[in-house]
């Protein structure tokens, strides 16, 4: 049995609706006990498995903070590993009663080993990446689109030192089963910054499916497709994910591993990956 198989195992016995042995006969004039909730499933607001396939669509209305720890290897002649902590919040702001503003910012911390064998190591702050979807208030599909705009705070050796922005989409649909599909794009282009870096014209396709379970355990894969148009050159990582959503107290919170093959990746650049992801759920 898998650490998030045995989690499920335990919320499923601790949950107050699962399914017990018949209730004894009431005596005439007792007090009846009260009729059991009705079992909760992915569809039934504020369920387990209702937060997690929530957490799934990256422009749900919920604010979200998740901490992503990556861990890629092999850089360079020296096979260098990288560790990177992106801090991902996701902030939605009802505008009216038809739009809503989603604004998700990625803040990445790198360390890394040398790439080569007389070489050293570093670490430091990359660029901040910030997107800000609209999105009309439509059944049955998610349609958000927006702005991206990149914020060259990084140092020299993970920083583009450029002003970059463009446009950014997103399409997600989902189905009361739990299954959730979608599709997010941009495309960055700079245009300030440090005369001395290369220019930005770079494109992010993300196709993901993820499928969510009643008991809050949740199953995906995705692409984080890049194509960097300058070097005309593909980074092609393979996700796969498994994922739980917990609780400690009443905070919900989201814990998820998942493996990472580069398909595709420019010269020295990595061959696989790990990720480890909590992500602190605030429900209204």
């Amino acid at each position: 049995m898998t650490l998030f198989s045995a989690i499920g195992a335990v919320l499923l016995m601790a949950d107050p609706t699962s399914a017990g042995p018949e209730d004894p006969p009431v005596e005439q004039g007792a007090l009846a006990p009260a009729p059991a909730p009705a079992a909760q499933g992915v569809g039934t607001p504020g369920s387990d498995a209702n937060l997690a396939q929530q957490v799934a669509n990256p422009v749900a209305e919920l604010i979200s903070v998740p901490l992503q720890s990556n861990l890629d290897c092999c850089f360079g002649p020296a096979d260098a590993n990288r560790y990177t902590l992106n801090i991902q919040p996701v902030i939605p702001v009802r505008l009216n009663s038809e739009l809503s503003l989603i604004t998700r910012t990625i803040l990445p911390f790198i360390a890394q080993e040398r790439t080569v064998s007389d070489g050293r190591g570093t670490n430091g702050f990359g660029d901040i990446t910030q997107s800000f979807f609209f999105k009309p208030q439509i059944n049955g599909i998610t349609i958000a689109a927006g702005p991206a705009v990149v914020w060259p705070i990084g140092n020299k050796e993970f920083g583009s030192g450029k002003w970059s922005a463009g446009p950014t989409a997103l399409v997600v649909k989902q189905t009361p089963k739990g299954t959730t599909l979608g599709m997010l794009a941009n495309h960055l282009w700079s245009y300030a910054g440090k005369d001395d870096r290369p220019g930005v014209s770079a494109t992010l396709l993300q196709p993901f499916v993820t499928q969510t379970f009643h008991n809050g355990m949740s199953i995906g894969a995705n692409t984080e497709a890049s194509y960097n148009w300058k070097q005309k050159q593909w980074t092609v990582p393979i996700d796969i994910t498994l994922g739980q959503l917990i609780r400690i107290g009443r905070q919900p919170m989201q814990i998820s591993m998942s493996g990472k093959y580069y398909a595709e990746r420019p010269s020295g650049g990595p061959d696989w990956g790990l990720r480890l992801t909590l992500t602190f759920l605030f429900p209204e």
